[in-house]
């Protein structure tokens, strides 16, 4: 029976997990942060980051960070925290990135204590409130591993000798009050070579960048400092001032919008020996030779948006250290690169020519560049390119040339490049005709190409595609793909229809495809006609699939049947003319690895039990602009397998009864947290205003009945537990009579101790083992000698008086023989009487005052399992006090002898006779 109880007492007895859903928070893994990543957009949080979580209205920080599991290694927090008091983070010691929109205006001593492992730690505040932040000197004194500090908003200058940790690697001071260079080495004395402070400080960035009221600085303000790369754009700062700074060291200058008036700082480029110079320059419009005197440390060089009309002789040639050019947003003339160049060929790897309204590129354009690997021309003018254009270019490796009004390009123009990896022709108005035969690169593993419209025709593409991306309009005809297989290609975008395939075949065409994505397509064109409507396309590696609709299809399109299916995600797929509720089970089915499901504006109304069987690996759901949403209630049952993660982004619950369990489900939930982006609210017919969800919902809904079936569980549960106690109840009855009645006989033995014993021997045995005990039995124990020893037996059938209770007499035979003897079998121990014998007498040995000899005799063998109270009856018997009956005649022998020693063991007072016994007992009575 202890079987039957363990289970209730694991459930009775099992702790109580709690909730970490947090209305205010959200939370999400690193790997997952493209789902969410418009929430975390001023978080400057990454995610290389393994858990994040950011709380938006905090007012009380500590009961905030009570909240947010310790598992947190990247913490955002929005919200209203003036002070922030000592040891206010010590509760997450493993935060490595921490983003405080707190309007922060005072730091107290040891406010960041313990935070050993944080390495990037950011300040924001908006920068028209332009608050006062302070900060002790030791602020940062415990922060060992601190490699990234920003300060992004908040007015530092009544911040006076802050010490900087010495890990740190880059410094922000963006969007500030910050008039003067000078004050920033004020505040952070360390970024100054001096007798206190050391060796020279080394920083990989220093980034004072837009504060647009810094316009000044004072000599050797910043002496010492050894920089990888400093940033002013969008200050008042002069080129010509950067020297001033005392600087020891500086590799890389980014000065975007500034008031510079000189072309090039050709001063700063030759005195630090610059590497990399990013310039926006939008009032340039010529560069002269003089100013290239100085720039051959260049090996970055960006000059966006200069307006310049043309390049000076020698350009390419007086920096030959150039490594990466960017021209963006210029003038037509721009790309006469190699035009009055030099012999010496250039060692230029990278040139972006995007946006700068070329119409035409003359052959020679980039006879001088050998070594170019990338090259950009996307956004420009461009009717036609003479495949003479790419001569010389052995090394290209990536092409872009998306966003022209190309028409056409000359036969065999990809022979000229031979290493070419990746190639862009999205937006063109290319007419694909059988010149175009992609298959002559080898190379090419990256296709992006716009099919024009027209008649159906073959697309020819190379065998070792990676990846393709083909966009159709809507007027055109699907092309037949040649090769039909392409062994490797992993990735495919299709945006528009514009391919014949069959869908019995796709899985031949793709082989190796893990990631799909079909961009303003009717999924009716890929679905099955029947009822179902399930996606067609069965694609045994894919991994990854995102599905844009066109919002024409009149019904969904089922996705099952993808085993290695982890990230799907659904977009626009529902008609706004004739929209339909439509149930999660509709859109999804058999998907047993799926990890994530990113529904957008699907049209979905109902999530249930159902949508979830098929989708046992989920582990995030994301819902975003999908409206008046009911949740059923079944979904609380399935609640240990729903997914961990539940986004509700942009949309709302349904006001509707159904959704009143949802809010004390999400606080009472210990394994799935369920963010809600938005407040949840009511529309009240004829009123204005707008109350709460659930409040509203609990006060106008049928109470629930929480209670009712608590208690109604709770009396199930104790029924289940007595059901084993209940399936016997007479049978312990009638135990518990008769334990009660041997009490009674025992306490009347004790005044007649001589006449206590009627029976030498009590025979328990069941209707089918009569026959035994008969046969085998009596004639041994009631014969006379020398065939028998003339016992005085209690036979229950025989014996018992009649009319008399059977507790009773059961008791009185029990306590009025000297041997209890039980006959076993399986018969018997399913017989509710002998079960009652065999339980009494066990209890005999232990609580009655003169208990009788037990002696058990098993007609055949039995498993102990099928022993009641086995372990009680191998204690209190002894290795000779049973006995298994064999048919044989030796064994017949065997067991008469052992019969007879433990009937005549000496001190048992037994002698064997016929009728005759030395006990006052022993005289025959009368049958009853």
């Amino acid at each position: 029976m202890g079987q039957h109880l363990l289970l209730p007492s694991l459930l009775l007895f099992l702790p109580l997990a709690t909730a970490w859903t947090m209305f205010n928070c959200l939370m999400i893994e690193g790997s997952r942060l493209h789902l969410a990543s418009r929430y975390f957009s001023l978080c400057h949080l990454n995610s290389s980051l393994h858990f994040l979580a950011w709380c938006h209205s905090v007012t009380n920080l500590t009961q905030t960070l009570e909240a947010v599991p310790q598992s947190v290694d990247g913490l955002c927090l929005s919200g209203s925290i003036p002070v922030l008091p000592p040891d206010a983070f010590s509760k997450l010691p493993g935060l490595k990135a921490l983003t405080l929109i707190l309007r922060v205006i005072r730091l107290l001593p040891g406010a960041l204590r313990g935070l050993k492992q944080l390495k990037k730690l950011t300040f924001f505040d908006y920068p028209q409130s332009q608050p006062f932040l302070y900060l002790p000197p030791d602020a940062f004194d415990n922060l060992s591993s601190l490699q990234y500090l920003l300060f992004l908003g908040p007015c530092l200058n009544r911040s006076l000798g802050v010490r900087l940790p010495p890990s740190l690697r880059l410094l922000a001071v963006k969007y500030s009050c910050l008039q003067n260079v000078g004050i920033l080495a004020d505040i952070f004395p360390d970024l100054v070579l001096n007798s206190s402070s050391g060796g020279a400080r080394y920083l990989d960035s220093l980034d004072l960048s837009a504060n647009p009221k810094l316009n000044m600085t004072r000599p050797g303000a910043l002496q010492g400092l050894q920089l990888k790369s400093l940033d002013l754009s969008g200050t008042k700062m002069q080129v010509a001032a950067v020297m001033g700074l005392g600087l020891q060291r500086l590799d890389a200058l980014t000065m975007k919008g500034t008031p510079n008036k000189d072309t090039l700082p050709t001063e700063v480029i030759a005195h630090f020996g610059l590497q990399v110079l990013h310039l926006g320059c939008h009032q340039r419009e010529h560069i002269s030779s003089e100013d290239l005197a100085s720039c051959h440390s260049l090996k970055t060089l960006d000059l966006k948006s200069c307006r310049l009309t043309n390049l000076p002789p020698g350009f390419l040639a007086s920096m030959p250290r150039l490594q990466t050019l960017s021209l963006t947003i210029n003038q037509s003339q721009i790309a006469m690169l190699c035009m009055k160049a030099t012999s010496a060929d250039s060692r230029l790897q990278a040139l972006n020519l995007a946006s700068n309204n070329l119409y035409d590129l003359p052959l020679d354009t980039f006879s001088c560049l050998p070594h170019l690997r990338e090259l950009v021309l996307w956004r420009n003018k461009l009717v036609h390119l003479d495949s003479k254009v790419f001569q010389g270019l052995s090394s290209l490796e990536t092409l872009d040339l998306s966003d022209n009004l190309l028409a056409a390009l000359d036969e065999g123009w990809l022979a000229l490049l031979p290493t070419l990896t990746t190639l862009n022709l999205l937006n063109t108005q290319m007419e694909l005709n059988s010149t175009w035969d992609f298959q002559v690169s080898e190379t090419l593993h990256n296709l992006r190409l716009l099919l024009p419209p027209g008649p159906p025709r073959t697309l020819s593409l190379p065998m070792g595609l990676a990846s393709l991306e083909l966009h159709a309009n809507s007027d055109t005809e699907p092309w037949t793909l040649v090769p039909t297989v392409l062994p490797v290609l992993q990735t495919l975008t299709l945006k528009g229809w514009s391919l014949q395939l069959e869908a019995q075949n796709v899985s031949k065409n793709f082989p190796a495809l893990s990631q799909l994505s079909l961009l303003g397509i009717n999924l009716e064109a890929l679905c099955s006609k029947d009822a179902s409507s399930f996606f067609l396309w069965q694609l045994p590696e894919l991994k990854q699939l995102s599905i844009l609709g066109d919002r024409r299809s009149l019904r969904p399109c089922r996705i099952t049947g993808l085993l290695n299916l982890r990230e799907l995600k659904l977009q626009r797929l529902q008609s706004p003319f004739r929209p339909r509720p439509v149930r999660l089970e509709e859109l999804v089915g058999e998907l047993p690895r799926l990890e994530v499901l990113q529904l957008v504006d699907t049209g979905v109304e109902t999530l249930s039990v159902v949508a979830f069987l098929g989708l046992g690996s989920l582990q995030v759901l994301v819902l975003d602009y999908e409206k008046v949403l009911v949740l059923d209630s079944s979904l609380q049952e399935h609640s240990p397998q729903m997914p961990q993660y539940i986004y509700l982004l942009v949309g709302s619950l349904a006001c509707q009864c159904a959704n009143v369990w949802v809010e004390p489900w999400i606080k009472q939930s210990p394994r799935t947290y369920m963010h809600i982006g938005s407040v949840q609210q009511c529309q009240q017919e004829g009123k204005g205003r707008k109350p709460l969800l659930t409040p509203f919902l609990q006060s106008h809904c049928p109470k629930a009945l929480g209670l009712e079936l608590f208690i109604g569980s709770f009396v199930l549960l104790l029924l289940m537990i007595s059901l084993p106690f209940l399936k016997e109840a007479r049978n312990w009855i009638l135990y518990l009579q008769a334990l009660f009645r041997i009490w009674l006989q025992g306490q009347r033995g004790q005044r007649n101790e001589d006449n206590r014993f009627l029976y030498d021997v009590f025979v328990s045995h069941c209707r089918q083992d009569q026959g035994w005990v008969m046969q085998e039995l009596l004639p041994t124990l009631e014969g006379c000698p020398p065939a028998g020893w003339g016992l005085r037996v209690c036979l229950p059938e025989r014996d018992f008086e009649p009319g008399k209770d059977v507790a009773d007499n059961v008791a009185d035979s029990m306590v009025g023989s000297r041997v209890t003897l039980c006959v076993l079998s399986r018969q018997a121990l399913c017989t509710p009487r002998c079960s009652v014998e065999l339980h009494l007498a066990t209890s005999l040995l232990l609580t009655a005052p003169y208990p009788p000899v037990l002696l058990l005799v098993f007609l055949e063998p039995i498993s102990r399992y099928h022993l009641p109270r086995y372990h009680r009856l191998a204690r209190l018997l002894r290795r000779g006090d049973y006995h298994v009956w064999q048919q044989e005649d030796k064994r017949k022998d065997y067991f008469r002898a052992w019969l007879g020693s433990r009937l005549g063991q000496p001190g048992r007072g037994i002698k064997v006779g016929c009728y005759v016994s030395s006990l006052p007992t022993m005289t025959k009575l009368p049958k009853k």
